[in-house]
């Protein structure tokens, strides 16, 4: 039997998944998260096969709960479902750590193959998106200058992504269950290393490389 937990920041689209993949009789649903930071827990404590993960959440975007997902639990298997299929996004899933990625307008029966793919170990792409890895890497230069962002720690990734929507140094260290000041200092450290002076500067820098995923809400 086939553990699944579903991120998704929107119930009806949890359910119409859920509904998919227990129509499936070796598929198990054994838990639902409606956040990145819930889906990061979930998949900790839960520890499923797969984590089938939108990658526009309200606090997290996908992007990053799937880098920190690959750290903490690297034996459950990430299927990235998406509403974008262009080749930035697909890369970036890919590099964070996902094994496939889906996106929503595909066919339903995609998303079950996806998943039955990655549980056995392998990776998966739709049909549609296969040429448009292919290309990317093609396109790519011999020598990428190293992306500052890698140097951010996993709480600094965090907390940067809140501020960016948008959230006080309160709001996040209530969020996260840390002192203010420890936000604080995380959140100077990260302007810092990205070489940001102001929320002006941070947003659109999140903006530019895909970690403002959407408007909480």
């Amino acid at each position: 039997m086939t553990s699944i937990l579903l991120a998704d920041d929107h119930a009806v689209v949890r359910q119409g998944i859920r509904v998919l993949l227990e129509e499936e009789p070796d598929f198990n649903v054994v838990g639902e998260a409606s956040s990145g930071i819930q889906a990061i827990r979930l998949t900790s404590e839960l520890k499923p096969a797969v984590l089938v993960l939108d990658i526009m959440l309200d606090d997290l975007s996908g992007i990053e709960v799937a880098r920190q997902v690959k750290e903490n639990c690297p034996e459950t298997a990430i299927v990235v479902l998406s509403m974008f299929g262009d080749k930035k996004y697909v890369l970036e899933a890919l590099q964070a750590g996902a094994k496939a990625y889906v996106v929503k307008k595909s066919v339903s029966s995609e998303l079950v193959k996806a998943v039955r793919e990655v549980s056995v170990g392998h990776r998966y792409l739709g049909p549609s998106l296969t040429d448009v890895v292919v290309d990317a890497y093609l396109e790519k230069p011999d020598s990428v200058p190293a992306d500052p962002y890698e140097s951010l720690s996993k709480r600094e990734r965090e907390i940067l992504q809140m501020a960016a929507h948008g959230y006080t140094n309160a709001e996040i260290a209530e969020q996260l269950f840390i002192s203010r000041r420890t936000v604080e200092t995380h959140r100077a450290n990260a302007m810092r290393k990205l070489n940001l002076c102001n929320q002006s500067d941070l947003l659109r820098y999140a903006l530019q490389h895909g970690i403002l995923m959407s408007d909480p809400g």
